[in-house]
């Protein structure tokens, strides 16, 4: 059985592999991600577009589900306007990247929207069923915007590790998780917890298939 770095170097292969033969072709939605992330942190920090910024990707519990369920998909690249977007970048460059060559870009973008649509349920359902089951977070802090790639980002690490049986990478992410809400309880952190049981339930349900065969071009 391989440890924590076994597993890392093997999923790393593939993904090196993947990179060496087809280069950018081989991640289009980590480079929109990426794109995307950057504009809207640009464009939400300008007196003139933030409003368009919040109406077209600004997501929030209180919202009635049809208008939250159009602004999911750009709700997913809109970052916090006040951590730093670099660091949420190299996240999203390192984690989408690994995900799209080893599991393809359709599945890595559909496992990214179902882990932000599944953290903004959370929430949702967190106001709606307050005081009866209390999640640990205050009515105040359900209502706040619930924006950006965080629980894709997990959601997805989980996802590829899973599908390349490294249980030790898998432990080690829960186990993070699990300790940011314990340690400090936020919305984040518990929506990074529903993300990853939502595709926890999925695997099961659908048990994902074993790596495949590196890609390989021909003149």
């Amino acid at each position: 059985m391989r440890g924590p770095l076994g597993e890392c170097a093997h999923i790393l292969r593939e993904v090196r592999t993947r990179l060496r033969t087809r280069g950018p072709r081989a991640i289009p939605v980590t480079l929109t991600a990426c794109g995307g992330i950057l504009a809207l942190q640009l464009l939400q920090h300008q007196h003139a577009t933030t409003p368009w910024v919040n109406r077209l990707g600004g997501v929030y519990a209180s919202l009635p589900w049809w208008q939250a369920l159009l602004r999911t998909p750009v709700s997913l690249f809109v970052p916090d306007p006040w951590l730093p977007v670099w660091g949420l970048l190299l996240q999203v460059a390192v984690v989408f990247a690994i995900a799209e060559t080893t599991i393809g870009p359709r599945r890595t973008l559909t496992i990214a929207l179902l882990a932000t649509l599944a953290g903004t349920s959370f929430a949702r359902c967190s106001l709606w069923a307050a005081p009866r089951w209390p999640p640990g977070l205050l009515p105040a802090d359900l209502l706040v915007r619930d924006t950006g790639p965080s629980a894709a980002v997990v959601a997805l690490g989980v996802f590829v590790a899973v599908r390349h049986r490294a249980w030790w990478t898998t432990a080690l992410i829960i186990t993070a998780m699990t300790v940011e809400v314990v340690s400090l309880p936020n919305l984040a952190g518990y929506e990074h917890l529903t993300a990853i049981t939502a595709v926890l339930l999925l695997t099961a349900v659908r048990p994902t298939p074993g790596p495949t065969e590196p890609v390989t071009l021909t003149r």
